[in-house]
Protein backbone atom coordinates (compact mmCIF):
# COMPACT_ATOMS: atom_id res chain seq x y z
CA UNK A 1 0.00 0.00 0.00
CA UNK A 2 1.23 3.50 -0.88
CA UNK A 3 0.55 6.24 1.65
CA UNK A 4 1.28 9.87 0.85
CA UNK A 5 0.14 12.78 3.03
CA UNK A 6 1.52 15.99 1.50
CA UNK A 7 0.78 19.44 2.93
CA UNK A 8 -2.40 20.95 1.49
CA UNK A 9 -1.12 24.52 1.80
CA UNK A 10 1.77 23.69 -0.53
CA UNK A 11 -0.70 22.11 -2.96
CA UNK A 12 -2.82 25.24 -3.06
CA UNK A 13 0.27 27.38 -3.58
CA UNK A 14 1.46 25.24 -6.48
CA UNK A 15 -1.95 25.33 -8.12
CA UNK A 16 -2.14 29.06 -7.59
CA UNK A 17 1.26 29.61 -9.22
CA UNK A 18 0.35 27.38 -12.15
CA UNK A 19 -2.87 29.26 -12.79
CA UNK A 20 -1.17 32.65 -12.45
CA UNK A 21 1.47 31.66 -15.01
CA UNK A 22 -1.18 30.40 -17.37
CA UNK A 23 -3.27 33.52 -16.87
CA UNK A 24 -0.41 35.66 -18.13
CA UNK A 25 -0.96 34.24 -21.61
CA UNK A 26 -4.72 33.81 -21.51
CA UNK A 27 -7.66 35.98 -22.44
CA UNK A 28 -9.78 34.88 -19.49
CA UNK A 29 -12.15 37.55 -18.24
CA UNK A 30 -12.80 36.58 -14.61
CA UNK A 31 -10.44 34.42 -12.58
CA UNK A 32 -11.24 35.79 -9.15
CA UNK A 33 -13.81 33.12 -8.38
CA UNK A 34 -11.58 30.32 -9.56
CA UNK A 35 -8.44 31.43 -7.75
CA UNK A 36 -10.25 32.28 -4.54
CA UNK A 37 -12.00 28.93 -4.53
CA UNK A 38 -8.76 27.00 -5.00
CA UNK A 39 -7.18 28.83 -2.09
CA UNK A 40 -10.17 28.11 0.15
CA UNK A 41 -11.65 31.61 0.15
CA UNK A 42 -14.59 31.40 -2.27
CA UNK A 43 -16.18 34.57 -3.58
CA UNK A 44 -19.91 34.29 -4.30
CA UNK A 45 -21.07 37.04 -6.63
CA UNK A 46 -24.10 38.79 -5.13
CA UNK A 47 -27.26 39.46 -7.10
CA UNK A 48 -30.90 40.30 -6.50
CA UNK A 49 -31.78 37.52 -8.94
CA UNK A 50 -30.62 34.61 -6.79
CA UNK A 51 -29.56 33.45 -3.34
CA UNK A 52 -26.55 31.31 -2.47
CA UNK A 53 -25.81 28.67 0.13
CA UNK A 54 -22.27 27.43 0.76
CA UNK A 55 -23.25 24.95 3.47
CA UNK A 56 -24.92 22.24 1.42
CA UNK A 57 -24.14 18.68 2.52
CA UNK A 58 -25.47 15.78 0.47
CA UNK A 59 -25.66 12.28 1.92
CA UNK A 60 -24.68 9.58 -0.59
CA UNK A 61 -26.14 6.08 -0.75
CA UNK A 62 -23.42 4.79 1.60
CA UNK A 63 -23.74 7.73 4.02
CA UNK A 64 -20.67 9.48 2.64
CA UNK A 65 -21.06 13.26 3.00
CA UNK A 66 -20.52 15.32 -0.16
CA UNK A 67 -19.81 19.04 0.13
CA UNK A 68 -21.66 21.37 -2.22
CA UNK A 69 -22.91 24.89 -2.83
CA UNK A 70 -26.04 26.10 -4.55
CA UNK A 71 -27.37 29.15 -6.39
CA UNK A 72 -31.18 29.47 -6.43
CA UNK A 73 -33.14 32.02 -8.47
CA UNK A 74 -35.32 34.35 -6.43
CA UNK A 75 -37.65 35.55 -9.17
CA UNK A 76 -40.71 33.73 -7.86
CA UNK A 77 -41.22 31.03 -10.48
CA UNK A 78 -42.90 27.80 -9.48
CA UNK A 79 -40.12 25.67 -10.92
CA UNK A 80 -36.68 26.23 -12.39
CA UNK A 81 -34.38 24.20 -14.61
CA UNK A 82 -31.16 23.09 -12.93
CA UNK A 83 -27.53 22.48 -13.80
CA UNK A 84 -25.25 20.24 -11.76
CA UNK A 85 -21.53 21.02 -12.04
CA UNK A 86 -18.99 18.31 -11.15
CA UNK A 87 -15.40 19.18 -10.25
CA UNK A 88 -12.35 18.46 -12.37
CA UNK A 89 -9.68 16.11 -11.00
CA UNK A 90 -7.89 17.84 -8.13
CA UNK A 91 -10.40 20.71 -7.96
CA UNK A 92 -13.18 21.42 -5.48
CA UNK A 93 -16.80 22.58 -5.27
CA UNK A 94 -15.84 26.19 -6.03
CA UNK A 95 -14.38 25.55 -9.48
CA UNK A 96 -17.49 26.80 -11.31
CA UNK A 97 -18.51 29.78 -9.15
CA UNK A 98 -18.18 32.24 -12.02
CA UNK A 99 -20.31 30.21 -14.41
CA UNK A 100 -22.76 29.26 -11.69
CA UNK A 101 -23.53 32.94 -11.11
CA UNK A 102 -24.06 33.55 -14.82
CA UNK A 103 -26.45 30.62 -15.15
CA UNK A 104 -28.28 31.57 -11.95
CA UNK A 105 -28.91 35.08 -13.25
CA UNK A 106 -30.56 33.46 -16.27
CA UNK A 107 -32.96 31.52 -14.08
CA UNK A 108 -31.19 28.23 -13.38
CA UNK A 109 -30.73 26.46 -10.08
CA UNK A 110 -27.01 25.64 -10.07
CA UNK A 111 -25.53 23.09 -7.69
CA UNK A 112 -21.79 22.40 -7.66
CA UNK A 113 -20.38 19.59 -5.59
CA UNK A 114 -17.00 18.01 -5.03
CA UNK A 115 -16.83 14.32 -5.77
CA UNK A 116 -16.06 11.77 -3.08
CA UNK A 117 -12.45 11.85 -1.95
CA UNK A 118 -11.76 15.41 -3.13
CA UNK A 119 -11.75 18.60 -1.09
CA UNK A 120 -13.83 18.15 2.06
CA UNK A 121 -16.08 15.44 0.69
CA UNK A 122 -15.74 12.15 2.52
CA UNK A 123 -14.75 8.78 1.11
CA UNK A 124 -12.06 7.76 -1.33
CA UNK A 125 -11.62 8.84 -4.93
CA UNK A 126 -13.49 6.38 -7.12
CA UNK A 127 -12.13 7.63 -10.48
CA UNK A 128 -15.57 7.91 -12.13
CA UNK A 129 -16.52 4.50 -10.81
CA UNK A 130 -19.99 3.21 -9.92
CA UNK A 131 -19.87 5.07 -6.59
CA UNK A 132 -19.56 8.41 -8.42
CA UNK A 133 -22.51 7.57 -10.64
CA UNK A 134 -24.67 6.73 -7.63
CA UNK A 135 -23.57 10.02 -6.06
CA UNK A 136 -25.05 11.95 -9.00
CA UNK A 137 -28.41 10.33 -8.29
CA UNK A 138 -28.09 11.41 -4.65
CA UNK A 139 -27.42 14.99 -5.80
CA UNK A 140 -30.57 14.94 -7.93
CA UNK A 141 -32.51 13.52 -4.97
CA UNK A 142 -31.29 16.48 -2.93
CA UNK A 143 -32.46 18.96 -5.57
CA UNK A 144 -35.90 17.38 -5.70
CA UNK A 145 -36.24 17.33 -1.93
CA UNK A 146 -34.87 20.80 -1.16
CA UNK A 147 -35.51 23.08 -4.14
CA UNK A 148 -38.29 23.91 -6.58
CA UNK A 149 -36.44 22.22 -9.43
CA UNK A 150 -38.21 21.14 -12.60
CA UNK A 151 -37.30 17.44 -12.50
CA UNK A 152 -37.67 17.12 -16.26
CA UNK A 153 -35.14 19.88 -16.94
CA UNK A 154 -31.94 18.92 -15.15
CA UNK A 155 -28.64 19.34 -16.95
CA UNK A 156 -25.23 18.07 -15.90
CA UNK A 157 -21.82 19.42 -16.84
CA UNK A 158 -18.14 19.27 -16.03
CA UNK A 159 -14.63 19.72 -17.28
CA UNK A 160 -12.28 16.73 -17.50
CA UNK A 161 -13.09 14.41 -14.57
CA UNK A 162 -16.48 16.03 -14.14
CA UNK A 163 -17.25 15.59 -17.83
CA UNK A 164 -16.70 11.84 -17.75
CA UNK A 165 -18.89 11.43 -14.69
CA UNK A 166 -21.54 13.52 -16.46
CA UNK A 167 -21.58 11.23 -19.50
CA UNK A 168 -21.53 8.04 -17.45
CA UNK A 169 -24.35 9.33 -15.25
CA UNK A 170 -26.47 10.29 -18.25
CA UNK A 171 -26.40 6.65 -19.34
CA UNK A 172 -27.68 5.57 -15.92
CA UNK A 173 -29.87 8.37 -14.57
CA UNK A 174 -33.19 8.98 -16.34
CA UNK A 175 -33.66 12.42 -14.74
CA UNK A 176 -30.72 13.95 -16.65
CA UNK A 177 -32.12 15.89 -19.61
CA UNK A 178 -28.96 17.36 -21.18
CA UNK A 179 -25.17 17.02 -20.89
CA UNK A 180 -22.20 19.31 -21.52
CA UNK A 181 -18.92 17.39 -21.36
CA UNK A 182 -15.77 19.51 -21.76
CA UNK A 183 -12.26 18.08 -22.19
CA UNK A 184 -13.85 14.69 -21.89
CA UNK A 185 -12.88 11.14 -22.81
CA UNK A 186 -14.45 8.39 -24.86
CA UNK A 187 -12.32 5.48 -23.69
CA UNK A 188 -10.34 5.71 -20.46
CA UNK A 189 -8.34 2.70 -21.62
CA UNK A 190 -7.25 4.55 -24.76
CA UNK A 191 -6.51 7.67 -22.74
CA UNK A 192 -4.18 5.90 -20.31
CA UNK A 193 -2.78 3.19 -22.58
CA UNK A 194 -3.57 4.03 -26.19
CA UNK A 195 -1.65 1.92 -28.71
CA UNK A 196 -0.14 -0.02 -25.78
CA UNK A 197 1.74 3.06 -24.57
CA UNK A 198 1.50 4.32 -20.95
CA UNK A 199 1.12 8.09 -20.59
CA UNK A 200 4.11 9.01 -18.43
CA UNK A 201 3.66 12.75 -17.82
CA UNK A 202 -0.11 12.96 -17.63
CA UNK A 203 -0.46 9.69 -15.74
CA UNK A 204 2.13 10.78 -13.20
CA UNK A 205 0.64 14.26 -12.90
CA UNK A 206 -2.88 12.99 -12.23
CA UNK A 207 -1.76 10.28 -9.84
CA UNK A 208 0.32 12.77 -7.88
CA UNK A 209 -2.41 15.40 -7.94
CA UNK A 210 -4.86 12.84 -6.58
CA UNK A 211 -2.65 12.30 -3.55
CA UNK A 212 -1.98 16.02 -3.14
CA UNK A 213 -5.59 17.14 -3.23
CA UNK A 214 -7.65 14.15 -2.21
CA UNK A 215 -7.94 10.72 -0.69
CA UNK A 216 -7.26 8.20 -3.48
CA UNK A 217 -8.21 4.57 -3.40
CA UNK A 218 -5.20 2.27 -3.52
CA UNK A 219 -6.04 1.10 -7.03
CA UNK A 220 -5.13 4.48 -8.57
CA UNK A 221 -1.40 4.24 -7.86
CA UNK A 222 -1.41 0.47 -8.32
CA UNK A 223 -2.94 0.75 -11.77
CA UNK A 224 -0.63 3.56 -12.84
CA UNK A 225 2.44 1.58 -11.77
CA UNK A 226 1.01 -1.50 -13.47
CA UNK A 227 0.75 0.37 -16.75
CA UNK A 228 4.31 1.69 -16.47
CA UNK A 229 5.55 -1.87 -15.89
CA UNK A 230 3.29 -3.28 -18.62
CA UNK A 231 1.76 -5.60 -16.01
CA UNK A 232 -1.85 -6.59 -15.21
CA UNK A 233 -3.00 -4.98 -18.45
CA UNK A 234 -6.16 -7.07 -18.81
CA UNK A 235 -7.20 -6.28 -15.24
CA UNK A 236 -6.52 -2.55 -15.64
CA UNK A 237 -8.33 -2.49 -18.99
CA UNK A 238 -11.42 -4.02 -17.37
CA UNK A 239 -11.24 -1.36 -14.62
CA UNK A 240 -10.89 1.44 -17.19
CA UNK A 241 -13.63 0.16 -19.52
CA UNK A 242 -16.15 0.40 -16.68
CA UNK A 243 -15.23 4.09 -16.56
CA UNK A 244 -15.47 4.68 -20.33
CA UNK A 245 -18.52 6.38 -21.89
CA UNK A 246 -17.97 4.29 -25.03
CA UNK A 247 -18.98 1.25 -22.99
CA UNK A 248 -22.43 2.77 -22.42
CA UNK A 249 -23.27 4.07 -25.89
CA UNK A 250 -26.28 1.76 -26.19
CA UNK A 251 -27.80 3.15 -22.99
CA UNK A 252 -27.11 6.75 -24.04
CA UNK A 253 -28.71 6.14 -27.43
CA UNK A 254 -31.74 4.50 -25.87
CA UNK A 255 -32.24 7.50 -23.59
CA UNK A 256 -31.68 10.00 -26.43
CA UNK A 257 -30.19 12.46 -23.98
CA UNK A 258 -28.78 15.52 -25.85
CA UNK A 259 -24.98 15.64 -25.49
CA UNK A 260 -22.58 18.50 -26.11
CA UNK A 261 -18.89 17.49 -26.25
CA UNK A 262 -15.71 19.52 -26.49
CA UNK A 263 -12.12 18.38 -26.67
CA UNK A 264 -8.75 19.79 -27.72
CA UNK A 265 -6.42 18.62 -30.48
CA UNK A 266 -3.41 19.08 -28.18
CA UNK A 267 -4.98 17.05 -25.37
CA UNK A 268 -2.40 14.37 -24.68
CA UNK A 269 -4.46 13.04 -21.78
CA UNK A 270 -7.91 12.50 -23.29
CA UNK A 271 -6.93 12.25 -26.92
CA UNK A 272 -9.34 13.41 -29.60
CA UNK A 273 -9.43 10.03 -31.38
CA UNK A 274 -11.49 8.23 -28.74
CA UNK A 275 -13.78 11.26 -28.43
CA UNK A 276 -14.43 11.05 -32.17
CA UNK A 277 -15.21 7.35 -31.73
CA UNK A 278 -17.72 8.22 -29.02
CA UNK A 279 -19.29 10.99 -31.08
CA UNK A 280 -19.60 8.73 -34.12
CA UNK A 281 -21.29 6.02 -32.06
CA UNK A 282 -23.89 8.36 -30.54
CA UNK A 283 -27.26 8.65 -32.28
CA UNK A 284 -28.55 11.27 -29.81
CA UNK A 285 -28.92 15.01 -30.47
CA UNK A 286 -25.28 16.03 -30.33
CA UNK A 287 -22.67 18.68 -31.03
CA UNK A 288 -18.88 18.44 -31.05
CA UNK A 289 -16.31 21.21 -30.70
CA UNK A 290 -12.67 20.33 -31.34
CA UNK A 291 -10.38 23.17 -30.31
CA UNK A 292 -6.68 23.86 -30.29
CA UNK A 293 -4.73 23.76 -27.04
CA UNK A 294 -4.24 21.13 -24.39
CA UNK A 295 -6.31 19.47 -21.72
CA UNK A 296 -8.90 21.64 -19.90
CA UNK A 297 -6.81 24.84 -19.72
CA UNK A 298 -8.92 26.98 -22.04
CA UNK A 299 -12.26 25.76 -20.66
CA UNK A 300 -11.20 26.41 -17.06
CA UNK A 301 -9.68 29.82 -17.68
CA UNK A 302 -12.47 31.02 -19.97
CA UNK A 303 -15.25 30.66 -17.41
CA UNK A 304 -17.22 33.89 -17.35
CA UNK A 305 -16.19 34.79 -20.90
CA UNK A 306 -19.46 34.94 -22.81
CA UNK A 307 -17.61 35.13 -26.13
CA UNK A 308 -15.54 32.00 -25.60
CA UNK A 309 -16.46 29.46 -28.27
CA UNK A 310 -16.97 26.51 -25.93
CA UNK A 311 -18.79 28.29 -23.11
CA UNK A 312 -21.00 30.16 -25.58
CA UNK A 313 -22.09 26.83 -27.03
CA UNK A 314 -22.56 25.30 -23.57
CA UNK A 315 -24.94 28.14 -22.65
CA UNK A 316 -26.83 27.80 -25.90
CA UNK A 317 -27.02 24.02 -25.46
CA UNK A 318 -28.62 24.23 -22.03
CA UNK A 319 -30.83 27.18 -22.96
CA UNK A 320 -32.20 25.21 -25.91
CA UNK A 321 -32.76 21.87 -24.19
CA UNK A 322 -33.70 23.06 -20.70
CA UNK A 323 -35.45 26.39 -21.40
CA UNK A 324 -36.78 25.90 -24.96
CA UNK A 325 -34.94 28.97 -26.25
CA UNK A 326 -34.58 28.80 -30.02
CA UNK A 327 -31.03 30.19 -30.21
CA UNK A 328 -29.82 28.35 -33.33
CA UNK A 329 -27.53 25.85 -31.60
CA UNK A 330 -29.45 22.89 -32.98
CA UNK A 331 -29.17 24.30 -36.51
CA UNK A 332 -25.40 24.64 -36.38
CA UNK A 333 -23.24 22.07 -38.17
CA UNK A 334 -22.74 19.12 -35.83
CA UNK A 335 -18.94 19.43 -35.79
CA UNK A 336 -16.82 22.56 -35.40
CA UNK A 337 -13.05 22.19 -35.70
CA UNK A 338 -10.61 24.94 -34.86
CA UNK A 339 -7.87 24.84 -37.47
CA UNK A 340 -4.42 25.33 -35.99
CA UNK A 341 -3.44 29.01 -36.26
CA UNK A 342 -6.73 29.74 -38.07
CA UNK A 343 -10.49 29.90 -37.58
CA UNK A 344 -13.11 27.18 -37.11
CA UNK A 345 -14.08 24.85 -39.92
CA UNK A 346 -17.51 23.19 -39.80
CA UNK A 347 -19.00 19.89 -40.92
CA UNK A 348 -22.65 18.88 -41.05
CA UNK A 349 -21.81 15.43 -39.71
CA UNK A 350 -18.92 13.11 -38.98
CA UNK A 351 -17.38 11.27 -40.75
CA UNK A 352 -17.75 13.97 -43.38
CA UNK A 353 -18.33 13.31 -47.06
CA UNK A 354 -16.17 16.40 -47.69
CA UNK A 355 -13.06 14.57 -46.49
CA UNK A 356 -11.24 11.88 -48.45
CA UNK A 357 -8.55 9.48 -47.28
CA UNK A 358 -5.51 9.95 -49.50
CA UNK A 359 -2.97 7.13 -49.31
CA UNK A 360 0.65 7.95 -50.03
CA UNK A 361 3.49 5.44 -50.18
CA UNK A 362 6.76 5.44 -48.25
CA UNK A 363 9.85 4.74 -50.34
CA UNK A 364 13.28 3.52 -49.25
CA UNK A 365 15.81 5.94 -47.78
CA UNK A 366 18.15 7.54 -50.32
CA UNK A 367 21.67 8.93 -50.10
CA UNK A 368 20.44 12.25 -48.68
CA UNK A 369 19.22 10.42 -45.58
CA UNK A 370 15.47 10.40 -46.08
CA UNK A 371 12.94 8.41 -48.03
CA UNK A 372 10.28 9.79 -50.33
CA UNK A 373 6.54 10.03 -49.82
CA UNK A 374 4.95 9.35 -53.21
CA UNK A 375 1.52 8.82 -54.69
CA UNK A 376 2.90 5.76 -56.46
CA UNK A 377 3.63 2.37 -54.86
CA UNK A 378 7.20 1.29 -54.18
CA UNK A 379 8.19 -1.88 -56.01
CA UNK A 380 11.90 -2.66 -55.56
CA UNK A 381 13.49 -5.46 -57.58
CA UNK A 382 14.28 -7.27 -54.32
CA UNK A 383 13.31 -6.75 -50.67
CA UNK A 384 14.95 -3.69 -49.08
CA UNK A 385 15.34 -2.47 -45.49
CA UNK A 386 16.07 0.79 -43.69
CA UNK A 387 17.50 0.50 -40.19
CA UNK A 388 17.44 2.95 -37.29
CA UNK A 389 18.46 2.53 -33.66
CA UNK A 390 16.25 2.98 -30.63
CA UNK A 391 16.38 4.17 -27.00
CA UNK A 392 17.94 7.56 -27.78
CA UNK A 393 15.90 10.68 -28.44
CA UNK A 394 16.15 12.97 -31.45
CA UNK A 395 15.08 16.51 -32.29
CA UNK A 396 11.74 15.13 -33.41
CA UNK A 397 9.60 16.03 -30.42
CA UNK A 398 6.12 16.76 -29.12
CA UNK A 399 7.60 19.78 -27.33
CA UNK A 400 7.73 20.66 -23.65
CA UNK A 401 5.01 18.59 -22.00
CA UNK A 402 1.81 20.60 -21.41
CA UNK A 403 3.52 24.01 -21.76
CA UNK A 404 4.16 23.79 -25.52
CA UNK A 405 0.49 23.20 -26.27
CA UNK A 406 -0.54 26.09 -24.02
CA UNK A 407 1.79 28.54 -25.78
CA UNK A 408 0.83 27.11 -29.17
CA UNK A 409 -2.82 27.85 -28.45
CA UNK A 410 -2.62 31.22 -26.71
CA UNK A 411 0.44 32.70 -28.43
CA UNK A 412 0.30 30.91 -31.81
CA UNK A 413 3.81 29.56 -31.24
CA UNK A 414 4.21 26.30 -33.20
CA UNK A 415 6.13 23.33 -31.87
CA UNK A 416 9.20 23.49 -34.07
CA UNK A 417 12.01 21.19 -35.12
CA UNK A 418 14.34 21.19 -38.10
CA UNK A 419 14.71 18.37 -40.58
CA UNK A 420 18.45 19.05 -40.87
CA UNK A 421 18.99 18.28 -37.17
CA UNK A 422 16.98 15.07 -36.88
CA UNK A 423 19.29 12.10 -36.63
CA UNK A 424 19.06 9.58 -39.44
CA UNK A 425 20.68 7.01 -37.15
CA UNK A 426 18.13 7.15 -34.33
CA UNK A 427 15.14 8.06 -36.47
CA UNK A 428 13.82 7.51 -39.95
CA UNK A 429 12.09 10.16 -41.99
CA UNK A 430 10.21 10.43 -45.24
CA UNK A 431 9.47 13.62 -47.20
CA UNK A 432 6.85 14.44 -49.81
CA UNK A 433 7.32 16.58 -52.91
CA UNK A 434 6.70 20.32 -52.62
CA UNK A 435 2.96 20.90 -52.42
CA UNK A 436 1.51 22.88 -55.31
CA UNK A 437 -1.64 23.84 -53.39
CA UNK A 438 -2.83 24.18 -49.82
CA UNK A 439 -3.55 20.81 -48.24
CA UNK A 440 -6.25 20.84 -45.56
CA UNK A 441 -5.93 17.96 -43.11
CA UNK A 442 -9.10 17.18 -41.14
CA UNK A 443 -9.24 14.01 -39.11
CA UNK A 444 -6.99 11.09 -38.18
CA UNK A 445 -3.81 10.43 -40.21
CA UNK A 446 -2.83 6.76 -40.29
CA UNK A 447 0.39 4.85 -40.88
CA UNK A 448 0.85 1.26 -42.01
CA UNK A 449 4.42 0.10 -41.53
CA UNK A 450 6.20 -3.22 -42.06
CA UNK A 451 9.05 -3.67 -39.64
CA UNK A 452 11.35 -6.08 -37.85
CA UNK A 453 12.32 -5.23 -34.25
CA UNK A 454 15.51 -6.60 -32.73
CA UNK A 455 13.85 -6.72 -29.28
CA UNK A 456 10.50 -7.90 -28.01
CA UNK A 457 9.55 -4.57 -26.37
CA UNK A 458 10.04 -1.40 -28.42
CA UNK A 459 8.33 1.97 -28.74
CA UNK A 460 7.76 3.96 -31.91
CA UNK A 461 6.86 7.65 -31.86
CA UNK A 462 5.58 9.02 -35.16
CA UNK A 463 5.55 12.75 -35.95
CA UNK A 464 3.88 14.46 -38.88
CA UNK A 465 5.44 17.77 -39.90
CA UNK A 466 4.77 20.76 -42.13
CA UNK A 467 8.18 21.79 -43.50
CA UNK A 468 9.24 24.97 -45.32
CA UNK A 469 12.19 25.61 -47.66
CA UNK A 470 14.60 26.19 -44.73
CA UNK A 471 13.88 22.77 -43.25
CA UNK A 472 11.94 24.36 -40.37
CA UNK A 473 9.32 21.82 -39.35
CA UNK A 474 6.07 22.66 -37.57
CA UNK A 475 4.47 19.76 -35.74
CA UNK A 476 1.07 18.84 -37.14
CA UNK A 477 0.36 15.83 -34.93
CA UNK A 478 2.04 12.77 -33.43
CA UNK A 479 1.36 9.49 -31.64
CA UNK A 480 3.24 6.67 -29.88
CA UNK A 481 2.93 2.95 -30.51
CA UNK A 482 4.48 0.24 -28.32
CA UNK A 483 5.18 -3.37 -29.19
CA UNK A 484 4.98 -5.55 -26.08
CA UNK A 485 6.14 -9.16 -26.02
CA UNK A 486 6.61 -9.19 -29.77
CA UNK A 487 8.78 -11.78 -31.47
CA UNK A 488 12.23 -10.26 -31.88
CA UNK A 489 13.78 -10.49 -35.36
CA UNK A 490 10.39 -11.38 -36.82
CA UNK A 491 8.59 -9.30 -39.44
CA UNK A 492 5.42 -7.60 -38.25
CA UNK A 493 2.94 -5.15 -39.75
CA UNK A 494 1.89 -2.24 -37.52
CA UNK A 495 -1.01 0.20 -37.94
CA UNK A 496 -0.58 3.50 -36.11
CA UNK A 497 -3.23 6.16 -35.66
CA UNK A 498 -1.81 9.63 -35.26
CA UNK A 499 -3.74 12.13 -33.20
CA UNK A 500 -6.64 13.74 -35.03
CA UNK A 501 -5.79 17.15 -36.45
CA UNK A 502 -7.16 20.19 -38.24
CA UNK A 503 -4.22 21.79 -40.05
CA UNK A 504 -3.62 23.59 -43.34
CA UNK A 505 -0.25 22.87 -44.97
CA UNK A 506 0.55 25.83 -47.24
CA UNK A 507 1.46 25.52 -50.90
CA UNK A 508 5.23 25.59 -51.31
CA UNK A 509 5.80 23.47 -48.18
CA UNK A 510 6.16 19.71 -47.93
CA UNK A 511 4.99 17.05 -45.51
CA UNK A 512 7.44 14.93 -43.55
CA UNK A 513 6.85 11.80 -41.49
CA UNK A 514 9.46 11.04 -38.81
CA UNK A 515 9.61 7.98 -36.57
CA UNK A 516 11.92 7.68 -33.58
CA UNK A 517 11.67 5.80 -30.28
CA UNK A 518 11.64 8.33 -27.40
CA UNK A 519 9.34 11.14 -26.25
CA UNK A 520 9.05 12.73 -22.82
CA UNK A 521 5.28 12.23 -22.76
CA UNK A 522 5.45 8.45 -22.84
CA UNK A 523 6.92 5.59 -20.85
CA UNK A 524 9.45 3.45 -22.66
CA UNK A 525 8.98 -0.31 -22.39
CA UNK A 526 12.71 -0.93 -22.09
CA UNK A 527 15.94 0.96 -21.51
CA UNK A 528 17.99 -1.50 -23.56
CA UNK A 529 19.34 -0.61 -26.98
CA UNK A 530 17.64 -2.08 -30.01
CA UNK A 531 17.22 -1.45 -33.70
CA UNK A 532 14.24 -1.49 -36.02
CA UNK A 533 14.27 -2.43 -39.69
CA UNK A 534 11.65 -0.98 -42.03
CA UNK A 535 10.90 -3.56 -44.72
CA UNK A 536 10.04 -2.74 -48.33
CA UNK A 537 8.74 -5.09 -51.00
CA UNK A 538 6.05 -4.86 -53.64
CA UNK A 539 3.35 -6.85 -51.88
CA UNK A 540 3.95 -5.16 -48.50
CA UNK A 541 3.61 -1.41 -48.94
CA UNK A 542 4.37 1.11 -46.20
CA UNK A 543 1.78 3.87 -46.32
CA UNK A 544 0.74 7.22 -44.90
CA UNK A 545 -2.98 7.92 -45.21
CA UNK A 546 -4.03 11.54 -44.79
CA UNK A 547 -7.62 12.81 -44.33
CA UNK A 548 -7.77 15.72 -46.80
CA UNK A 549 -10.65 18.10 -47.18
CA UNK A 550 -11.87 18.24 -50.78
Amino acid sequence: MITITPPRKMTKLLLFILLMLTTAISNATDLAGLLSGITGQPIFKKSDLYTTDDDVVITAYDNIKLQANIFQPSTGEAHYPAIIFINSWGMNEYEYLTEAAVFAEKGYIVLSYETRGFGHSEGKISTAGPEDIDDVSAVIDYLEANTNVDSERIGIAGISYGSGISLLSAANESRIAAVAAMSTWGSLTESLYGQQTPRLIWGGLLTGLGYLTGNPSDEIAQNYLGLLKQERIDEITEWADIRSPLTYVEQLNQRQVPIYISNNFGDNLFQVNSVLSLFNALSVPKHLDLNQGTHAIAEVLAMGNADHHVWSNVHDWFDYWLKDIDNGIIDKPQVEMEVKFADYDTFENWPSTNISDNTWYLHEKELDGDGDIKTSTYNPWWPKTDRFYGSLDTFATSGIPILSYITEDFLDLPIISNMNFISTIHAIRWESDWLTEKTSLRGIPKIHINLTPSASDVMLVAYLYDVDFTGTARLITHAPYTLVNASAHTKIAVDIELGATAYDVPAGHYISLVIDTVDLLYSQPSSSFYHIDINYQGDQQNTLTLPIKD
